[in-house]
């Protein structure tokens, strides 16, 4: 605002200088007399000022059409001046008018077009690091990957379009599940550009999904490095790549190596459940089962698992029923009210045959929060307390069409997995795989089977000999999830 005004003053002081010297100049008495040649002129003072701005004009026209005489004579003695600077001039304009519609047709969709105006753009700029690339988006758009493939190999013999040629060839190998020269592509691409996040994600998918664990450190090493991601992440990440290396070097047989990995692997996430288990089986074989205890109970703290309670029963294999329900309530008790935890403690007192404590661990869980798991309990308990075979059959068969509980799921693509693994085997997808209940059940089951408890309790002397023997098979069943209790 300020500055408006003092432009809307400096004009309006200019116009009143302009006026008042021109006053003065009409009033002013006095002339100017000019003699040429025989002839003489006489001029007053605003007609000599009025005679200056026109000779001055005159003179810059001179100028500029000498300059432009002089330019014409060297362009016809072969000097390439004002005049060719012109012509390309105009070619340039014309060729990144075409690359600039090449671009709104790749943006709206329009493949041929953009094709047209890349060559056009290419005609008149010559210059392919601009073009190609222009040409090689419009080729893949128009679905012709044998022109894109060409001018991506174009752009790779230029150092400054190299990147964008070898990303280019490396995302078509990997349209065609050509892992394996993908992979090498993506350590070129790396290799020019080790700061790109992308290419820093694709080379360590890839590699992890090849199962190149020392590789895929460094690779993550590289994006904490350049920032690509947060350090708490990458202490993560580099536990699970540190598990799958120890994972793989227990394979081929070299202990030594696998003891550190293993153990190396928990001390950077501790809350990482395969890793934990690992080293605590680790320090039990080497007879390290305080070590072993401290690993589970950090895990455990942080997320109760059943296979963290597999690996805090081995520590102790051959104890007593009794014994085992009372060392491992120095394991849950820092997550009394979890569901894992419940139903840990109801498996124990199974198997040590005190079904009521069983029954009290349980509480209100086949209620508040019923799973397959936690209703074929109850129906060990009812069996163990000498319920009728009715009540038995219905539990079971409320398990039959409950859900099956938390499980380990992909973030990504949402897949089950029967167990842990670092990358998922649908998506490729690395470190996505959550312990979790699934979204929506994993079976779905006919709408008649909500009505099975209500059968399940007919009178026996309606169901016959066919319900006595599913009541036996379901039986069997019960005494078989006790069984694996008590090996717990």
């Amino acid at each position: 605002m300020l500055w408006s005004l003092v432009k809307i003053v400096f004009f309006v002081v200019l116009v009143a200088a302009i006026s008042f010297g021109g006053m003065f100049l009409i009033d002013s008495e006095g002339s100017m007399a000019i003699a040429f040649m025989g002839k003489q002129v006489v001029l007053s003072p605003i007609k000599v000022v009025i005679a200056l701005v026109i000779l001055l004009a005159a003179f810059w026209v001179l100028l500029k059409v000498l300059g432009l005489l002089l330019a014409v004579v060297k362009f016809l003695f072969g000097d390439e001046t004002a005049l060719s600077r012109y012509f390309d001039r105009n070619r340039e304009r014309k060729g990144y008018d075409a690359v600039a519609e090449g671009l709104m047709a790749l943006a709206t969709g329009e493949g041929r077009v953009a094709m047209s105006k890349a060559a056009k753009a290419e005609k008149y700029l010559r210059k392919p690091e601009l073009t190609n690339l222009l040409t090689a988006q419009a080729a893949e758009m128009t679905g012709d990957k044998r022109k894109a493939q060409e001018v991506y190999r174009r752009l790779v013999s230029d150092d400054r379009t190299r990147f964008v040629g070898v990303r280019g060839m490396m995302k078509h190998k990997l349209e065609e599940g050509d892992t394996e020269t993908a992979l090498k592509l993506a350590e070129k691409a790396f290799a020019i550009k080790p700061a790109h996040v992308e290419m820093q994600d694709t080379l360590l998918q890839l590699q992890a999904k090849n199962e190149d664990w020392s590789a895929a450190r460094k690779t993550l090493s590289a994006k904490l490095k350049h920032g690509a991601i947060p350090r708490d992440v990458h202490k993560r990440r580099d536990a699970i790549l540190a598990l799958s290396e120890a994972k793989g070097v227990f394979e081929e047989g070299a202990t030594i190596e696998a003891q550190e990995a293993a153990i190396d692997a928990n001390k950077k996430s501790p809350d990482l459940i395969p890793a934990a288990v690992m080293a605590s089986d680790e320090y039990v074989r080497r007879g390290k089962a305080r070590q072993a205890t401290r690993v589970l109970k950090k895990a455990w703290n942080a997320q109760p698992h059943p296979d963290l309670a597999a690996a805090f029963a081995r520590i102790a294999p051959d104890e007593t029923p009794q014994a085992r329900v009372s060392r491992f309530s120095g394991l849950v008790n820092a997550k009394p009210g979890h569901p894992e935890t419940k139903m840990l403690m109801a498996e124990l007192y199974i198997a040590a045959e005190d079904f009521p404590a069983a029954r009290r661990a349980l509480g209100d869980l086949v209620e508040d929060n019923p799973t397959a798991r936690s209703m074929t309990l109850m129906a060990a308990v009812e069996r163990g307390e000498g319920s009728d075979d009715v009540v038995v059959r219905g539990w079971l068969t409320r398990a039959l069409i409950a859900p099956r509980g938390p499980q380990w799921i992909c973030d990504k693509c949402q897949t089950v997995h029967p167990a842990w693994v670092p990358v998922c085997g649908t998506c490729s997808a690395f470190d996505t795989l959550s312990w979790r209940a699934p979204a929506q059940p994993e079976v779905s089951m006919p709408a008649g089977t909500e009505m099975l408890p209500m059968i399940v309790g007919a009178d026996k002397e309606t169901t016959g000999q066919a319900d006595s023997a599913l009541i036996t098979e379901d039986t069997d069943v019960v005494e078989a999830q006790t069984s694996d209790a008590t090996q717990k």
